[in-house]
């Protein structure tokens, strides 16, 4: 394909994946009003009424604040773009496989929609996990202001202060499965992360310690110790791959070949001349 093909596929690809994106924010933005803003609002409203700088309503609802007069339709428009980029998730995630597709090998082809499913289930968990941990870190952090100090949350602090967390947390279950890509594509041998290992984990403990927005204990250790197996677990999916290969390599008679070595049957088939070829002399040399 052209470079100019590889653009238009590019753009046409970008196209889709931006209309599953809108779709996704359509729902959401329908959603908002049937339990998604009830949702986001939950880990706060749970706090004791006494944390909470608003007073609860009769009905036991609790509020955010909104301090100027776009704030409300500002923060449902963010909300339901989040939501819809998390919803449509597998579809644009198929269009970012697609277009990479046409250059791997058959074989290759295959891991896409394990790529897709692996991909969306890990942020998925990530989030999952976010949430479990944005109750206590809210409880956490705003107790730690003392007594006689009341916290009154602005809508577009605590919406921001939800999604960034959400989307930490989310983003780095991603990484054990590039390390897997990685490996796939031999880039990344098990022996390289096996010995890795404890490094591996120490720099997630402190890369959870950085990425998360709350920075109390109890959040970083609810990333850093799943984020932990899950690097495991890749190490663990490396070693099958890399046996695997070997045992393949074996079999066709590739072990232990340099990258710039021919096999041996392609020497057999047609040896390699190694002859440097003659070069022309210039023409203006030969006026």
């Amino acid at each position: 394909m052209s470079l100019i093909g590889h653009l238009r596929e590019f753009r046409n690809r970008v196209g889709i994946a931006l209309f599953f994106v809108l779709i996704g924010t359509a729902v959401a933005f329908w959603w908002y009003e049937q339990g998604l803003g009830e949702f986001i609002r939950a880990p706060y409203c749970g706090l004791a009424a006494d944390d909470r700088g608003l007073p609860t309503q009769a009905d036991g609802d609790c509020d955010l604040l909104v301090i100027d007069v776009l704030g409300g339709a500002l923060i449902r428009l963010k909300i339901s773009f989040i939501v819809g980029v998390v919803l449509s998730a597998p579809f644009w995630l198929y269009q970012v496989w697609a277009f990479l597709t046409p250059g791997l090998k058959k074989s290759e082809k295959r891991y896409g929609v394990a790529f897709v499913a692996a991909s969306s289930s890990l942020f998925a968990l990530g989030a999952a996990l976010a949430y479990i941990a944005l109750a206590k870190g809210l409880e956490l952090l705003i107790g730690l202001a003392g007594d006689g100090v009341t916290v009154a949350l602005t809508a577009q602090e605590y919406v921001g202060f939800v999604i960034s967390l959400l989307v930490a947390f989310g983003v780095s279950f991603e990484l054990p499965l590039i390390a897997v890509v990685l490996n796939l594509i031999g880039v990344l041998s098990y022996k390289t992360l096996s010995k890795s290992r404890r490094w591996i984990y120490f720099l997630t403990i402190v890369f959870a310690a950085f990425i998360t927005p709350t920075q109390d204990p109890f959040t970083m250790l609810l990333m850093a110790a799943p984020m932990c197996v899950l690097f495991e677990i890749a190490i663990q999916i490396a070693r099958f791959v890399d046996k695997r290969r070997a045992k393949r390599e074996a079999a066709e008679g590739l072990a232990g070949l340099d990258d710039d070595e021919a096999s041996p049957e392609i020497e057999a088939a047609s040896p390699l001349d190694t002859t440097p070829s003659p070069i022309d002399e210039p023409e203006h040399l030969r006026r």
